[in-house]
């Protein structure tokens, strides 16, 4: 090991609670973050299609993220895909979300930033 990782191991890279400031501005954002798989790949790849979605590609996962909203079309997934992409295949492949999601049908899956934007699929 090098004299600079050695270093850099040394330091506490976390800091003190007296040092953390929380902003207390809202966020809209929603995403997801996926096991890398060949479906995970497909459905990043649709969704950047979007400029207003962003996907991080890391070692062994793949987030997407927006603003607002982000809605998940099965049918066109599965097109780029080149085999059918159900809800529940993609509920699966999903590890983890941040937002509000709500399936409206088979065929869609709708992330929602603002939980406002969700109460009308609240019964």
């Amino acid at each position: 090991m090098s004299q600079i990782a050695r270093d850099a191991s040394r330091k506490n890279i976390f800091k003190s609670m007296k040092d953390i400031k929380f902003d207390q501005t809202i966020s809209y954002q929603c995403g997801v973050t996926m096991n890398d798989s060949v479906e995970a790949r497909a459905i990043a790849e649709f969704m950047d299609t979007d400029p207003a979605v962003t996907i991080t590609y890391n070692p062994a996962t793949i987030r997407i993220d927006g603003e607002g909203q982000l809605v998940f079309k099965m049918d066109e997934i599965s097109d780029y895909l080149g085999r059918e992409m159900t809800a529940e295949t993609f509920e699966v492949n999903t590890s983890t979300h941040y937002g509000r999601m709500v399936r409206v049908d088979d065929n869609t899956v709708i992330l929602y930033g603002n939980m406002e934007d969700m109460f009308e699929y609240i019964e």
